[in-house]
């Protein structure tokens, strides 16, 4: 029996499928490839390339791999560009899930673990959210995901589908030096590019009241978060019942100030970010706690924020002498 990993050949769901090897877990890897490369699925994992839109794809993968469950990471993310491409955004996300449940249905496969986002909270009125916070989303790529989840669980009333959604703020680090989130809107990715060509990098917002005047949010190293992974299948396949939503957070969080002064110290780079003004919708602090999560999934930070940066730059910098395959 294997697990099917949607997206695993993304740059989380490639740390999911490390982690359901290095547990002696039966993995198989399905994605279209439109932002993942086959070289992050190691050669012993057997791969589909094809996209979760398609029924008979999915139906057929199951019937081969002998599929009991499902870590469905595959989608489109880009909050933002979300905003500019709705319809592109719920084709991906929500049509691609009813698709997926569709063929889970036909074929008896009943666990699934799903990826959501924090961005189903949208600007949250606390600063500490956890799973009873209310769902505002503020963008077509928040709605998508939290859509997801009424999916699961509509489909859960239904039928005898066991399942639990994570919820997670912003994901950096490598676990693998060969593995780099080369996303061109996340933080990391951005900060380093810039380094990396001569530009100095750019902070939106200064004057929040926070201790540094900067933006606070929740960073997670991708090891620990594809960890979490593993533990919610785990337990599914042991017939446990779990929440059917978990958020994954520091409870702590830390400033964008603080990330630029620890990628200065590890990239050896001296530099002063550029002051840009706030941008529109972002709040102060958007920190999630951890605990309920860390009682039933195993939830906890293994890393350090300098643990994260020097993972990420280690795995790009590596990418500058060793290129991805086109």
């Amino acid at each position: 029996m294997s697990w099917l990993i949607t997206g695993g050949a993304g740059y989380i769901g490639s740390h999911v499928v490390r982690a359901f090897s290095a547990a002696g877990v039966n993995a198989v890897v399905l994605d279209d490839l439109s932002s993942g490369s086959r070289s992050f699925v190691p050669a012993t994992v057997p791969f589909v390339e094809g996209s979760i839109l398609d029924g008979g794809l999915l139906e057929d993968t199951c019937d081969r791999y002998r599929v009991s469950g499902v870590v469905h990471l595959a989608g489109f993310k880009y909050a933002g560009i979300s905003v500019q491409r709705p319809l592109h955004t719920y084709q991906q996300n929500v049509q691609g899930t009813v698709t997926l449940l569709a063929a889970m249905a036909a074929r008896n496969v009943s666990k699934i673990v799903f990826s959501s986002s924090a961005a189903v909270y949208g600007t949250p009125r606390v600063d500490l959210v956890d799973e009873s916070t209310p769902c505002h989303p503020e963008s077509p790529y928040g709605e998508s995901k939290l859509i997801g989840e009424w999916l699961l669980a509509d489909q859960a009333r239904a039928s005898e589908l066991n399942h639990v959604s994570l919820r997670y703020f912003n994901v950096v680090g490598s676990g693998d030096p060969e593995i780099c989130d080369r996303s061109p809107h996340n933080l990391f990715p951005l900060v380093f590019e810039a380094l990396l060509t001569g530009r100095t990098p750019r902070i939106n917002g200064t004057d929040y009241s926070t201790p540094d005047g900067t933006c606070v949010r929740d960073y997670i190293h991708v090891a620990d978060l594809a960890a979490v992974h593993l533990v919610a299948a785990q337990r599914l396949d042991a017939g446990d019942r779990l929440d059917p939503v978990y958020s994954l957070g520091s409870g702590e969080g830390v400033s964008v100030g603080q990330v630029m002064s620890t990628i200065a110290e590890v990239t050896g780079i001296a530099f002063t970010p550029e002051r840009a003004p706030r941008r529109s919708g972002d709040p102060a602090r958007i920190v999630a706690s951890g605990e309920a999560a860390a009682r039933d999934v195993g939830w906890r930070m293994r890393h350090t924020l300098t643990d994260m940066v020097s993972s990420a730059w280690q795995a790009r910098q590596r990418l500058e002498t060793t290129p991805l395959p086109a």
